[in-house]
């Protein structure tokens, strides 16, 4: 079946976001809106549908900015702090639902939250409002909703773990240092790919530009967009020198994808 699917940039930022706090460098004292990254995170939304990757700690802020109105579904590419400590703000769209709102993580993930949040599972009442959620681990199947199958693509965060999403012809892969040869075959034939990187030098949990341009090149996705990207990287003077096909995503950004047939 056809859908057409709207990706916006809720977030393009490293784990401490750009400005980031106390830096006076130039980057981080730029007018230009596109050097400012919230943490990073994307919103897939297609015929009335929203599916939120990640919940980042300015989710909430994302949410205003984006005018999301509905939730329909959460999945986590991993449980480190940029990426889930926003999970509380998910509770104003439970108000508009009866059902809990569908969760998805790796095993290890779903653990991470159920620690970190533990409130939200005590099965004690509580006066207080609380994130209505339905925790399921994927356990590398798809995961299908409305029609669309949003496949996770194991990845290498340093010595961890993290999962990237292909759903249709579009692949979302942020915080990783390496994509394993398993991940690479089904990323093949994509019309969009997003790719972590985070700056020009090398870091043990990350990838750089070069390195997602080299993937960019092995790939061969008809569009590219680089994300998780640091206060190093001056958005005007590196987007001036990416090939034609390869931008810099920034926060607000909107990409419109065609799959199926």
């Amino acid at each position: 079946m056809h859908h057409r699917l709207t990706i916006t940039v809720l977030g393009s930022g490293t784990s401490v976001g750009v400005p980031t706090i106390g830096c006076a460098c130039e980057v981080c004292l730029s007018s230009d809106p596109r050097d400012r990254r919230l943490r990073p995170s994307v919103l897939v939304s297609w015929d009335g549908h929203n599916v939120l990757i990640d919940t980042t700690p300015d989710f909430r802020q994302q949410a205003l900015r984006a005018a999301i109105r509905q939730l329909d579904a959460v999945l986590y590419t991993h449980g480190h702090a940029d990426h889930i400590l926003g999970l509380d703000d998910i509770r104003p769209f439970n108000f508009h639902r009866a059902e809990p709102i569908p969760v998805y993580g790796s095993g290890p993930t779903i653990e991470h939250l159920r620690r970190t949040f533990s409130y939200i599972f005590d099965p004690h009442r509580s006066e207080s409002s609380r994130p209505k959620i339905e925790t399921r681990v994927f356990d590398h199947q798809a995961v299908e909703l409305f029609g669309i199958a949003f496949e996770p693509l194991p990845l290498a965060h340093g010595t961890g773990r993290t999962y990237g999403f292909r759903f249709g012809s579009a692949a979302y892969l942020t915080d990783h240092s390496e994509i394993p040869a398993e991940t690479l075959e089904r990323l093949q034939g994509l019309d969009v790919l997003f790719l972590d990187a985070l700056r020009h030098r090398p870091h043990p949990t990350h990838s750089t530009i070069g390195k997602a341009l080299a993937h960019v090149e092995q790939l061969k996705p008809k569009r590219a967009f680089f994300t998780h990207i640091c206060h190093e990287v001056m958005h005007a003077a590196v987007e001036r020198e990416l090939p034609p096909h390869v931008h810099l995503a920034y926060d607000g950004l909107e990409i419109t994808v065609e799959t199926g047939g």
